[in-house]
């Protein structure tokens, strides 16, 4: 495989670096973790007036036909700068589950507010602790939900969600589109360690739904639309790891002892040497993510589950060498290493965790040997 970004999406890096640069500083993070708000309301509204959030929707509904390509990019820019916006819940999961399974009718009511901003949309699976699975699921559906999802990223403040959901008539999973702001929805802010990133439980009590594909298929329908969001969840994670890395970097070079900067202390060298490592090694696998995803190949199982377990690893490792590399004064709240600290260890569970993503991989290649 021979992969790398074309001239066009490598402009739209650049286009994005400045805009977030002017847009989404630390201190924004930080304002929303200081703050009552549970996204950065304004900042998503550029986002969406840039364009991001229409970036794979096809220009019949409004959006503007891009490919998952730029969508990667766009990603990585936002993984970069943790940016305190409802991206992953509404891009790379409900408007995917929309694109794959939705009916004509369905696309043409959710996607065009998808496209613009206006609506924000969620997938909620999880009904508590531990690894959600088909055969365990309590909430039901027949036109009407009943149950409970904890935790479920961006529920308080979506205006739709995507619901995974037993069938009554117990043949499988089912996904259901749900208006979250009617009177059959409870909704209950959950704390995370990222209040960045706000989370919800939903409980639905006779909650009008609508089915999203076949009856049956909605375990189906979530592994597809996990493979893609893995890959994009990955290059978010390896935005954010980068970070991480330049930040230690940065302060190792500044920071004095004994006469000379820390950075040319051999246990500090060996830090910032690991922490690469694992970047370019889990940037490595995002690039086979990204291609595997953009030409629909036989490998996308593979390629997303690779993606997203040395992405997990890469982040996690150099948000925890960043504090240690800050040292005492990096567990303080003025320094900023806590953000990439606690984004890293939101990221590595919406989805899935990282021994689940094992368990795919597995699974992924067994099934590519047998084929």
């Amino acid at each position: 495989m021979n992969f790398e970004f074309s001239e066009e999406q490598d402009m739209l890096r650049e286009q994005a670096q400045g805009f977030l640069r002017d847009h989404c500083p630390m201190t924004a993070v930080r304002k929303i973790l200081d703050g009552d708000e549970p996204f950065d309301r304004e900042l998503w509204q550029k986002i969406a007036d840039m364009g991001w959030t229409a970036t794979v929707i096809p220009e019949e509904y409004e959006g503007l036909g891009l490919s998952y390509l730029e969508l990667c990019v766009i990603a990585e820019e936002l993984g970069r700068v943790m940016a305190p916006v409802p991206f992953s819940s509404s891009v790379y999961l409900a408007t995917e589950a929309i694109l794959q399974a939705g009916s004509d009718a369905q696309k043409q009511a959710r996607l065009p507010a998808l496209a613009s901003g206006q609506s924000i949309g969620c997938l909620a699976v999880s009904e508590g602790s531990g690894q959600a699975a088909a055969a365990d699921l309590s909430t039901t559906g027949d036109g009407q939900l009943n149950g409970t999802k904890i935790p479920v990223a961006d529920g308080d403040i979506a205006d739709f969600a995507v619901v995974i959901a037993a069938s009554s008539k117990g043949d499988g999973a089912t996904a259901w589109l749900v208006d979250l702001n009617q009177s059959g929805v409870e909704r209950e802010t959950v704390t995370t360690l990222d209040p960045s990133r706000s989370h919800a439980r939903l409980t639905f009590s006779n909650a009008a739904a609508e089915m999203l594909g076949n009856e049956g298929e909605g375990w189906s329908l979530l592994q597809d639309v996990y493979n893609r969001a893995a890959i994009l969840f990955a290059w978010e994670q390896v935005g954010g790891a980068e970070t991480a890395l330049n930040m230690a970097k940065e302060y190792a070079l500044g920071r004095f002892a004994f006469g000379r900067p820390i950075a040319s202390f051999q246990a500090i060298k060996h830090k910032l040497a690991h922490m690469y490592v694992k970047n370019t090694l889990a940037r490595s696998n995002c690039y086979f993510g990204a291609w595997a995803m953009s030409t629909n190949a036989p490998e996308l199982p593979v390629a997303a589950a690779t993606a997203r377990v040395s992405a997990i690893q890469a982040y996690y490792f150099a948000a925890k060498e960043n504090v240690q590399t800050h040292g005492g004064m990096g567990f303080t709240w003025e320094f900023d290493c806590q953000f990439p600290y606690r984004r890293s260890k939101l990221l590595a569970t919406n989805i899935g965790s990282e021994a689940t993503w094992q368990d795919k991989l597995i699974s992924a290649i067994e099934a590519q040997r047998a084929a």
